[in-house]
């Protein structure tokens, strides 16, 4: 089979060089022409899969993207051409709780809060929104969670409205897929009307679709007002509104779920789809792929508790090191190239955690450990 894939999909020729040729090109610039006798078309966010893209292809038979949003994905004309589609729902799920986890971690200590007297607001609560609430209620913090269509199918669902968090939340972090249309669209969820409803000092974190917010409108409010802004996803990417960076405390480039595992772990489950699609039992496994992390093990003491957890994490993720990245190479390298050349980066279960009395809750932050914990 003739499979062509973004270059930015890590270990892509491992997994599918055994079903036929790869060929990588660059996910924001491919042309119809290029994909003209692909067969298996493998993408990721920045690449808009529609009538115009595949113009010239008569053979594709499957589309995957590496990614759990699928607003890029016109999958209506794929049904009608009877091309199979898949995405990879929670791949890069635990990456993005760590960025977010990491971003807490930092402005509490820059604003000298304690995590556990805050009231967190998770806005969407799948895949990442689930696993980042786990995390919190790990921390010590009171969460609200606001998801309506989880709200409308699952009646022990404990639903906040969204006007109700942005008046009752300290921090507020967006998990929502962008939808347009319908009874609960995300776009510009966050604008002009309902920042004026938010705490004077409530803390913003975007790590989903960057039109949530309406950017304009956050500038215009932050340029009246100052709060805590963390922001991976802008709205017209990669051509930002770069006015928005002096009133950030973090900054970054769309890279939250760029750890190693999060974009692997997309290659992987898109390699699984096609091979059931090919009943073709799969010859590779992400485990046999993954390079051995720089730091395998880590003893921790009976003393070991709340307070030591950001130290640890930190040795693994610290989201100054992306902020830092971002402001000296935008306005020379670019957004697209932040992304291509984001630095390695490992996930906290790359790192066993070994010690006769490892707590428990350090599985709800995504460590893994030798034996049961206390």
């Amino acid at each position: 089979m003739k499979i062509y894939a973004d270059e930015n999909m890590p270990l892509v020729a491992e997994f599918f060089g055994h079903l036929g040729p790869v060929t990588l090109f660059n996910g924001r610039a491919v042309t119809a022409s290029a994909l003209a006798d692909a067969e298996v078309l493998l993408v990721r966010s920045v690449t808009p899969v529609n009538q115009a893209l595949l113009a010239a292809n008569k053979t594709l038979q499957f589309v995957g993207t590496a990614t759990i949003g699928m607003d890029h994905i016109d999958k209506l004309y794929l049904a009608e051409r009877g091309i199979s589609f898949s995405s990879a729902p929670g791949c890069n799920a635990q990456s993005v709780v760590e960025y977010v986890l990491s971003a807490l971690w930092y402005l509490a200590e820059k604003y000298q809060w304690q995590l556990s007297s805050k009231t967190l607001g998770i806005v969407g609560v799948g895949h990442i929104g689930q696993r980042l609430a786990d995390a919190a209620a790990a921390l010590d913090m009171q969460l609200l969670l606001c998801d309506p269509p989880r709200a409308a199918t699952e009646a022990d669902f404990n639903h906040t409205s969204f006007t109700e968090l942005c008046r009752q939340a300290d921090i507020i972090s967006f998990h929502t897929p962008m939808v347009k249309t319908g009874p609960a669209p995300s776009w510009h969820l966050l604008n002009a009307q309902t920042l004026a409803m938010l705490k004077p000092e409530c803390a913003l974190i975007n790590a989903s679709r960057g039109a949530v917010i309406d950017n304009d409108a956050l500038l215009q409010a932050l340029k009246q007002q100052l709060r805590p802004v963390v922001l991976d996803v802008w709205e017209q990417e990669p051509d930002i509104l770069q006015p928005l960076l002096p009133y950030l405390d973090i900054a970054t480039a769309h890279i939250a779920g760029h750890s190693i595992e999060g974009k692997a772990r997309g290659t992987a489950m898109l390699y699984q789809r096609l091979c059931q699609k090919l009943d073709q039992a799969p010859l590779m496994q992400l485990t046999d792929l993954l390079a051995v992390p720089a730091v395998e093990k880590v003893h921790i003491s009976d003393n070991f508790g709340l307070p030591d957890v950001q130290n640890l994490a930190r040795m693994l993720y610290d989201v100054r090191r992306d902020d830092a990245l971002f402001r000296f190479h935008i306005q020379r390298e670019g957004f697209d190239w932040l992304r291509k050349s984001y630095p390695p980066r490992r996930e906290f279960s790359s790192l066993q955690l070994t010690g006769s009395k490892v707590p428990l809750w350090m599985a709800q932050l995504g460590f893994t450990s030798q034996q049961k914990g206390v």
